[in-house]
């Protein structure tokens, strides 16, 4: 049976998945976590991915984290969620996704091996199953695609698109010429995301290449400036993006990469020094340090003096 159309507009939002003092899980504030993103404009969410760290996740949490999700949205915007790992393991949780009423699934790489273009595909075959649900492959360390085998997910009919995480603009400028230049709804229909770390970096490149949806981890301690960047993508002004990007997002980007991990340590982090419970990572990820932190809030406070400066 032919998938319907799947609209995901807007900026979508990763919500992070907050955990008390001794690292359980807090249903509670992921709820008000949520709650926070719909209020603030997000087009969709995307629970217990990478940002909501879906690797430290059991599947109980899993499940109990679309729950509260789909709880909470009601139906106000779609909710999407991950699903992963080895073979089996991504089986299971696609099927649970689709029990428990999921918009849609990320799926993400295979765990630890990785295989030839033809394994890759069998890997996203048995994952998806005899599933319905709308599946978004990500493109990125173990489950890197070449051009001709992304074509192939056009034949299997839940998969809708691919979100590359992987970084390579010539690559992903073959695999969307290629799956672009199939004559079909399914080709012309199969949707594109920039899943790469702090994807405002690269929006421009990914955009000229006809890859403008991205997921802002920046929507969840800072939904303004990620707005106002998004609008003014979409909106070409160069301006207002280079602006941005050289008095927030690129000092943002230099102090995630003084550590492994902080595409996720820093989010949490800076969501905490908004006031919001999201509690510490899950090992192996590691905090900040308290100079980095101190850092942190004035790359913060400098975006928002960027972007009240742009908007005067």
């Amino acid at each position: 049976m032919a998938q319907p159309k799947i609209e995901l507009d807007g900026l979508l939002a990763f919500p992070l998945t907050p955990f008390t003092e001794d690292l359980e899980l807090n249903l509670d504030a992921f709820a008000e976590n949520v709650e926070s993103h719909i209020a603030a404009g997000a087009g969709a969410l995307f629970v217990a991915c990478g940002t909501g760290e879906f690797s430290s996740l059991s599947p109980a949490e899993l499940t109990a984290i679309l729950a509260k999700a789909r709880e909470v949205a009601n139906g106000r915007v779609p909710v999407w969620v991950g699903a992963g790992g080895g073979a089996a393991t991504a089986r299971a949780g696609i099927a649970a996704a689709q029990d428990g009423g999921a918009d849609g699934v990320l799926l993400l790489p295979p765990y630890l091996v990785t295989g030839p273009p033809s394994g890759l595909i069998d890997h996203v075959r048995y994952a998806v199953g005899d599933s319905t649900v709308p599946v978004i492959v990500y493109h990125r360390g173990t489950g890197v695609f070449s051009a001709a085998t992304a074509v192939e997910l056009l034949d299997i009919p839940s998969v809708v698109g691919l979100k590359d995480g992987f970084g390579d603009v010539e690559l992903m400028t073959r695999i969307v010429t290629a799956i672009r230049s199939v004559d079909s709804d399914r080709a012309r229909d199969f949707l594109f995301f920039n899943g790469l770390p702090t994807a405002e970096v690269s929006a421009k490149a990914y955009a000229a290449i006809g890859v403008a949806r991205y997921s802002s981890a920046v929507h969840c301690f800072a939904p303004e400036i990620a707005h106002r960047f998004h609008a003014a993508l979409a909106a070409g002004e160069t301006e207002v993006m280079d602006a941005l990007l050289a008095g927030f997002y690129l000092p943002l980007v230099a102090l995630r990469d003084e550590t492994p991990g902080f595409a996720v340590s820093l989010v949490k982090a800076a969501a905490r020094l908004r006031g919001d419970k999201v509690g510490t990572v899950r090992p192996p990820l590691i905090e900040p340090t308290s100079d980095q932190i101190d850092r942190l809030e004035k790359v913060v406070e400098g975006g928002f003096a960027v972007l009240k400066g742009i908007d005067a």
